[in-house]
């Protein structure tokens, strides 16, 4: 076996291997760049920051891993979306905290519930239905939000920048929502359909999965989990922008992809999306830490991501 069919065979088996050991390549050469210094702030802010793409990146590994052309293009106008009505309804009130984010979870659901509707009623292609919803979310974005300076209650964004011992409180509450979409996943019913339509949907369908209503729960999931992020970043932020959700467009796809979940379905990683969220954010420090130009820095990050997906990429799932 070559030494190439052997790397390929070992990401099959560990496919969050890859995307864990390559954040922790880039950090130890973003250290060395800087000759030692500030590594606790470089980790610190990494765990942060990767916190956001997590939490995106779990809705849309369940959107992707329903099969081959199911993504949501539609993440960062509910980003955006969601973040000017939680605002809204906090209102800098700590007494509201909870009825925001509820509220920007609503956004999320109905946006999803709307997602769906596009390709199931109208039989429109998920990537084409989930950008063409985005201009629409975004138009009543920009229409809710415009002009908006309401500030997060201060309770909130102690939770969106507090740490304990050092390590973010975020990152904290991320993990258990990581844990628990794991449980989703891999032990109730919801989750195990999830990987069976990925697998083959016809199959799924004549073992009795209602395929209909578990789409429609996975698109659901992720415009909420989308709304999450919109409540957290403006918490983080200071307040809600209408362009906060812009670089989650490719990078909720690209930490799903690098963290091992196959892009044929049928095959998920909920681990592999931390390193990969750290690594897409320490990829970009250590660029920047290097003083490389802008587009040779997307340059390099796309072709490194590339090198990942085609050495680790994930087994083919059999279909109908």
């Amino acid at each position: 076996m070559s030494a190439l069919a052997a790397i390929r065979d070992f990401g099959q088996r560990v496919p969050s291997a890859f995307s864990f050991a390559g954040a922790v390549v880039i950090f130890f050469a973003t250290i060395a760049a800087s000759g030692g210094a500030g590594s606790g702030q470089v980790l610190t802010t990494a765990l942060t920051f990767a916190t956001m793409y997590v939490i995106v990146g779990l809705g849309q590994m369940f959107v992707i891993t329903t099969g081959p052309g199911n993504i949501d293009l539609s993440i960062p106008a509910t980003i955006a979306l969601a973040g000017a009505v939680a605002m809204r309804v906090m209102n800098g009130d700590n007494a509201m905290i909870l009825p925001g984010i509820a509220s920007a979870l609503a956004v999320g659901a109905a946006v999803g519930c709307f997602n769906y509707g596009l390709i199931r009623l109208l039989s429109i292609p998920p990537i084409i239905a989930t950008l063409s919803a985005s201009f629409l979310v975004m138009s009543s974005a920009i229409a809710f939000g415009r002009g908006l300076r309401v500030r997060p209650p201060s309770a909130f964004a102690d939770f969106a920048t507090g740490r304990v011992a050092g390590i973010p409180i975020l990152a904290i509450a991320t993990l258990l929502l990581t844990i628990a979409m794991a449980v989703l996943l891999h032990r109730t019913v919801y989750g195990r359909s999830v990987t069976a339509i990925g697998q083959n949907s016809r199959a799924a369908g004549l073992a009795g999965i209602r395929v209909d209503r578990v789409r429609w729960a996975t698109y659901v999931l992720s415009a909420a989990l989308a709304g999450l992020c919109g409540a957290v970043l403006a918490g983080f932020s200071g307040g809600a922008s209408l362009n906060m959700g812009e670089e989650y467009l490719l990078a909720s796809i690209a930490v799903v992809v690098v963290g091992g979940t196959s892009v044929a379905g049928g095959q998920a990683n909920v681990a592999g999306l931390w390193g990969a969220s750290l690594f897409m954010y320490l990829l970009v420090t250590m660029l920047n830490t290097y003083g490389v130009s802008a587009g040779l820095r997307l340059l390099v990050t796309g072709l490194i991501i590339i090198a990942i997906i085609t050495i680790a990429g994930g087994k083919k799932t059999g279909r109908a």
